[in-house]
């Protein structure tokens, strides 16, 4: 069995296991789906494939699941959203059970400590602070996002770094945009957009002078690398999501290939027989009938 079948094996068997060691019709949803994640991962009477997964087997299905909630919202489906949001519950459950199995936490303890966490950084909901604006809030919170870190420093007795708390397997390109945030936080930023361009222009011309020497691979990859965090600094700049922007850059893209597959075939031609000049006059085609919008 594949990995992605067993998990959307499980979906399926959960929703089927009625009154089988998994609550009654009267009993909460949340409590249902509890005792069906248990049952899944019971030794004796279980599923092999769920019992068998651990915190590492089970996190690329998080993350994947977390991507799909984020690809039902883009397309503005809200029955899909419905469905993706309760898969991305079902890991949540999923990890609280394998804790619980271990005796670290179980599913009541994530919700209460989650609960407490939005009362703390809500003082102005929830207690006698007063935030007039959204922009006072963002503030508010990270001063409080801040201070959890100072604690959670000193509980190791370790000094508290800005840069405290980053997740090392956030994606590469949301990880850039939260380094360079909370560095600006401090005030280590570029005063303006421009004298970023410079420094994009600079990173740039080191990315020729690697590629005009004899294979260096690695310090390639770095000057590629440089340039990409660059760009990203820009982004945050003027106030553009990195992420969204190369997204939309991504679907313009397959938006005029395929355009140029498809004129291709109106001559009875593919793109691979094609000179790369005969392409190029397709792109042109495809970028004409897709202009950037003004």
């Amino acid at each position: 069995m594949a990995a992605e079948d067993g998990v959307r094996m499980t979906g399926s068997r959960s929703s089927s296991e009625t009154g089988q060691g998994t609550g009654g019709a009267h009993e909460r949803p949340i409590d249902r789906l509890i005792a069906i994640m248990r049952r899944l991962r019971d030794p004796e009477r279980g599923c092999p494939w769920d019992i068998e997964q651990d915190f590492s087997t089970i996190a690329p299905y998080t993350i994947e699941e977390a991507y799909e909630v984020a690809d039902a919202i883009g397309r503005g489906d809200f029955e899909d959203l419905r469905q993706e949001l309760g898969d991305l519950l079902f890991q949540v459950v999923y990890h609280a059970q394998m804790a619980a199995e271990r005796g670290l936490f179980d599913f009541e303890d994530v919700a209460a400590a989650v609960a407490e966490k939005m009362i703390r950084r809500h003082p102005h909901v929830f207690g006698e602070a007063r935030i007039d604006s959204a922009e006072a809030q963002r503030r508010s919170w990270e001063e409080l996002k801040a201070a959890e870190r100072t604690r959670k420093a000193e509980r190791a007795g370790a000094e508290a770094s800005a840069l405290d708390d980053l997740p090392r397997n956030l994606p590469a390109l949301l990880r850039a945009l939260k380094l360079q945030e909370r560095a600006a936080r401090v005030g280590f930023d570029w005063p303006e957009p421009s004298r970023i361009l410079d420094k994009i222009e600079e990173e740039v011309a080191e990315l020729r002078q690697e590629l005009a020497r004899d294979g260096n691979r690695e310090a390639r990859r770095m000057e590629v690398g440089d340039l990409l965090f660059t760009l990203v600094n820009l982004a945050r700049q003027l106030d553009i999501d990195p992420e969204t922007a190369l997204r939309l850059a991504g679907a313009k893209f397959e938006r005029r290939f395929r355009a140029m597959e498809e004129a291709a075939g109106q001559r009875g031609r593919r793109l691979q027989e094609m000179s790369l000049e005969e392409m190029e006059a397709l792109w042109q085609e495809a970028k004409t009938a897709d202009p950037e919008p003004q």
